[in-house]
């Protein structure tokens, strides 16, 4: 039946075309014989139409394009003659306008790549390359010379046009659309690629749908009103002459690069930590961003960070006894709803499936925030014995929490990967063993797998796992925001989930003859990628350590001129990267066409790629290859004859490197603080404290509530106040708490322990 319908509306549209075509053919005729007889002329409009009816469009335009009209004309070379020629051809629509095509070439820093900005503009546009430039935050817009239209384009200045724009140089380019052609109706002409006598005519619209359709055309294409623009100009003008001096103000440092626009990350990190964070994980390619709000893609530079983690854990718990399974992500609101005291604490995060279709459940169920509720029933049914001891399940797998304001990708989001452990014991000693063992796993997944340290300790009681006897973690901490963030937690359930869910065994010791087995339950999520990211990001873009980047080293051919061959550079480029891949090094060799070195350099750079390796002539000729770190931009000769070792060397050197920065970083902004009257200028300071600590929860609400009036809120981290981070578990690195010496600096009682706060995400 729905290939019946298929044929039938075939039919039926093949068959008003041909009415169409014929109604459109008699229209021509009859103004052949009648209006247009003298001249033999059909209309301009009806003749562009049926000359599209005719499929007379450009095999060199995109098909992306649509439907467009080609004309041709006197040969025009040049912009004047080509617009005298185009208004006396046959054909053309009654009323067009021209595009016009402009390249500028921006000032960059000595060494940088220039990103053409190409203007494609109505041809009365008034384009100012002085406003467009301060527009665009970029220094000193000049027309391009012809080596950069060659280099880009391959086409002189006079031969580039609107289509110049393709799927291989958009990336390369900066594209500025002149907003009178943007979603217009109207008819524009412009030059068809590689020819000075013909015109392709097409609407406004379809030329901006197909820059929207072309990568990364969110960050690559801009719309802009040039006439506005040049009003805001003209209203600034005058107000600048009338100025009078003003006393100072705190002038706030301008987040904005100059000239980065185009290839780097465009803001500093140091000024504007939230915007460089998302353009990072834009042009770095590691996400992209979803239809439902707080839910984000992870593409392949990401989700191989994530592999990587997954197989070196995934080792280590194995080690230990640990197997993988998988519970179902549903969970009925009866079994969510059976402890109390846990689920209120992820109560406002649950998600629930209230409809099928268009019928309502009877019962809600829930997308699970974890998975405690929804697998102890089942450890219920399957511990029997001590014999079935100790039971130790992981899974991989997404949770959702629904209920926050201001995701950030990784670090706050509805929908996360992770893996959670859970385990059962016979012995409270086998489970407080286990919780220390995984937070150490924990440790070494950041400190050696990702290079990013932490301080390992136990949550207060206010901070602890809802429902849980007692919550351990590792805290890392961003120095550029000032603010602390938990990595992973391992947590002991004691007996509260066991004797919820009647996880018992028979122990002759007890009155009843049972024992409620001991059970704890450990995470790590997604968030450590986002953590990595931040910790060693710059204003270029990623910085990965080596041991977890699904590219370690990239070799880049240079020196190609009229000179040199060629394909005998890019055969030792790939021979060069053959030899590491064996090696066990992960590698590439970049023999893209189209691309300059410098532009490959800054595109490597962007996604963090450890290692760089050159590739010249004259390192053929020396039998080496030149090596440029990421992490701190040092560039030596590496001798080809053992490369494969010394680049495993290097390797391992930059991830030891990074870490050994991180963490002096990190050590350098924990203060030690001993009276109130320090904490809130150390926190504003962007710093964790340090403090003698009473571990009463009052007080600990009350240092949050306190240092809060004196901070400024950062909207994309909720706590504006400090909390408690964690108790270090190592003591000595303060001194000893001496009972009656040291006191708690919000309260003034005997302090317990030095105990680390901070503002946090």
């Amino acid at each position: 039946m729905l290939r019946t319908a298929s044929v039938w509306r075939v039919q039926v549209l093949s068959r008003a075309r041909l009415i169409e075509s014929r109604r459109l053919q008699t229209q021509f005729l009859s103004c052949t014989r009648s209006v247009c007889r003298s001249s033999l002329r059909p209309p301009p409009l009806l003749s562009a139409r049926l000359s599209a009816r005719n499929m007379s469009s450009s095999a060199k335009i995109p098909q992306s394009v649509g439907q467009t009209t080609l004309v041709a004309h006197d040969d025009a070379p040049n912009p004047a003659s080509w617009k005298s020629a185009v208004a006396g051809a046959s054909g053309v629509p009654t009323s067009y306008a021209l595009i016009k095509t402009l390249v500028f070439k921006p000032k960059t820093a000595k060494g940088a790549v220039p990103i053409p900005v190409v203007v494609v503009a109505h041809e009365d546009t008034e384009t100012n390359s002085g406003t467009l430039g301060k527009k665009l935050n970029l220094k000193e817009l000049r027309f391009a010379g012809d080596d950069l239209y060659n280099e880009f384009f391959q086409a002189s200045k006079d031969q580039v046009s609107a289509f110049a724009i393709t799927e291989t140089t958009f990336p390369k380019v900066l594209t500025i659309l002149d907003s009178t052609i943007a979603s217009s109706d109207s008819y524009f002409g412009v030059r068809e690629p590689g020819s000075s006598s013909s015109t392709v005519f097409l609407k406004g619209s379809q030329l901006e749908s197909y820059y929207q359709s072309l990568p990364e055309a969110s960050s690559k294409l801009q719309v802009i009103d040039f006439a506005a623009l040049k009003a805001e100009a003209a209203a600034a003008a005058p107000a600048a002459q009338v100025a009078t001096p003003a006393k100072p103000a705190d002038k706030k440092e301008d987040a904005k690069i100059e000239g980065a626009v185009q290839i780097a990350i465009g803001v500093k990190k140091e000024v504007d930590f939230a915007a460089w964070y998302t353009n990072v994980l834009l042009k770095a390619d590691m996400i992209d961003y979803y239809s439902v709000s707080g839910c984000y893609i992870l593409k392949p530079g990401s989700y191989s960070i994530w592999e990587a983690i997954q197989e070196w854990f995934n080792g280590k718990i194995k080690d230990l006894g640990v197997e993988n399974s998988y519970f179902p992500m549903f969970v009925s609101a009866k079994v969510l709803e059976r402890e109390k005291n846990h689920i209120e604490g992820f109560a406002p995060e649950v998600a629930w499936v209230t409809r099928a279709g268009q019928s309502e459940l009877e019962e809600p169920i829930a997308i699970r925030p974890t998975s405690e509720t929804a697998m102890y029933p089942y450890y219920a049914k399957w511990i029997q014995s001590h014999r079935d001891l100790p039971l130790k399940l992981n899974q991989w797998n997404s949770v959702v929490r629904w209920e926050f304001k201001n995701p950030q990708p990784f670090i706050r989001t509805r929908e996360f990967l992770w893996q959670e452990g859970h385990t059962a014991f016979y012995s409270k000693e086998e489970a407080d063993k286990e919780v220390l063992d995984i937070l150490d796993l924990y440790r070494r997944v950041f400190e050696e797998l990702l290079a990013v340290p932490v301080i390992p300790g136990v949550k207060s009681e206010k901070e602890k796992f809802a429902g849980g006897l007692y919550t351990t973690t590792v805290e890392g901490f961003i120095p550029t925001s000032g603010r602390g963030i938990q990595a992973a937690t391992s947590h002991c359930l004691g007996q509260n989930f066991s004797k919820m869910f009647g996880i018992v065994v028979e122990d002759a010791e007890a009155p009843d003859g049972k024992r409620f087995v001991w059970q704890n339950s450990w995470g790590l999520s997604t968030r450590s990628i986002g953590v990595m990211i931040m910790t060693h990001g710059d204003n270029q873009g990623l910085v990965l350590p080596p041991r977890v980047a699904s590219l370690q080293a990239v070799v880049v051919p240079c020196g190609i001129n009229a000179k040199s061959n060629k394909e005998e550079i890019y055969d030792k480029c790939q021979e060069l990267a053959n030899r590491l891949k064996k090696a066990g090094i992960r590698v590439k060799a970049d023999l893209r066409d189209g691309y300059t070195p410098g532009y490959k350099f800054n595109d490597w750079e962007q996604k963090g790629v450890p290692l760089r390796l050159e590739v010249g002539p004259g390192d053929i000729a020396k039998a080496q290859a030149v090596g440029v770190r990421r992490d701190n931009g040092e560039k030596a000769p590496i001798a080809l004859s053992n490369i494969e070792k010394d680049i495993t060397a290097l390797l391992d050197k930059i991830q030891s490197d990074m870490f050994s920065r991180a963490k002096a970083e990190y050590d350098a902004h924990i203060k030690l603080v001993t009276k109130w009257e320090d904490v809130v200028p150390a926190l504003d300071n962007k710093n964790a404290i340090v403090i003698p600590w009473c571990e009463v929860e009052q007080c600990e609400d009350e240092i949050k509530e306190r240092s809060a009036s004196g901070g400024e809120q950062d909207a994309r981290a909720p706590s504006a106040g400090a909390k408690s981070l964690c108790i270090p578990f190592d003591q000595d690195r303060w001194g000893k708490i001496v009972p009656g010496q040291h006191k708690c600096p919000q309260c003034g009682k005997d302090a317990k322990r030095w105990t680390l706060f901070g503002r946090s995400y």
